[in-house]
Order: C-alpha cells, then structure tokens, then sequence
C-alpha cells in the first residue's frame, strides 16, 4: 500500500481535468484539432510504403516535398490556432487554402481524409468567437419588449456665434 490515498490522486485527476476544459473554452480548439489532424495524412501518404507479402507499394510521388510542407504548415497552423487564437481568421483562411492546394499536390489530399480535416479545421476556425465571461453576460442583458426605458432629460447646448455666413453661391465653395 501506498501513503497516498485514492482520494488525492482522484483530486488532482479532476484538477487537471478542470484546467483543461478553462484553456480549451478559451481558444478554437477543435478548428486547431481538425487543422493538426489534417495535415499529418497529407504529409505522411507521399513517403509510405505498403507492404503487402512480398509486394512493397509505394505512393512516392514527383510532388513529394510539396506535400510535406502542406502538411506541416497545417500542423503549424493548427498550434497557431491553439495558442495564438488572436489570429485564427488567418489560420483558418490559409488551413482552406492549403487544403485545397493540397487536391492536386498530394494524392487527392491525403486521400481525401487530410483535405477534409484541414477543410473543416479551416472553417471552425473562421467561424469560431470568443466567449464572454458569465459575470458580463449577466450585466449586458438585452432590454425586454415590457421593460421601458427613462424618458430623457433635455440637454442644454450652448449656441456658438461665428462670424461666418452661410452663403450657397449656387453651391460653389471659395477657399477665403
């Protein structure tokens, strides 16, 4: 036995469990999730080889380094949208862009299954906003159909004397 109970271990567990959830409502986690998932397939399908019994497939292409650096920009760009989320409409637009450069470039997109990661990724990204904090959502309530406001009370404006005149002069303007 240990001088640890469970019951430490099971506290610090939920802890981790808590903080995690806080960081993750705080950034779009899934756009960087789908973005990062992306771009593995896309850049791993070029340079595998398949083996099957004594025959090796092999899906190296021409465009190999081209499909490498797509797929680890995504994977850049989706840490970017993790702990950088101030510029996630960028990340989200360049995620779209490379996944679909990544069409033609590299085997379908990863066979397709890394082109709709980052495709997806992208689009949350864009679509993501922050969230306000409960404390203000209750203070910037919106105003109800029954609720009415106070009437205004007037204002007094001081009135300024110019010595300009106005003068329309067939809406023509004389600089002096």
């Amino acid at each position: 036995m240990s001088a640890e109970s469970p019951e430490q271990n099971e506290h610090f567990i939920r802890v981790v469990r808590r903080r995690f959830r806080d960081w993750r409502g705080t950034r779009p986690f899934w756009a960087g999730l789908f973005t990062l998932l992306g771009g593995i397939p896309i850049a791993y399908f070029p340079y595998a080889s398949l083996h099957l019994g004594q025959m090796t497939l092999s899906m190296a292409t021409t465009a190999g380094s081209g499909s490498l650096i797509i797929g680890v920009l995504l994977v850049t760009l989706g840490l970017t949208m993790w702990f950088q989320h101030a510029v996630r409409i960028f990340a989200g637009v360049a995620a779209i862009l490379l996944a679909l450069v990544s069409i033609p470039l590299s085997n379908f997109g990863g066979f397709v299954i890394g082109y709709l990661l980052a495709l997806i990724g992208g689009a949350l990204s864009i679509a993501w906003a922050p969230g306000q904090p409960e404390g203000e959502q209750a203070e910037e309530r919106a105003p109800r159909a029954d609720d009415h406001p106070e009437p205004l009370e007037p204002v007094d404006t001081p009135e300024y004397h110019t010595e300009t005149t106005v003068d329309a002069n067939g809406g023509r303007n004389s600089a002096g």
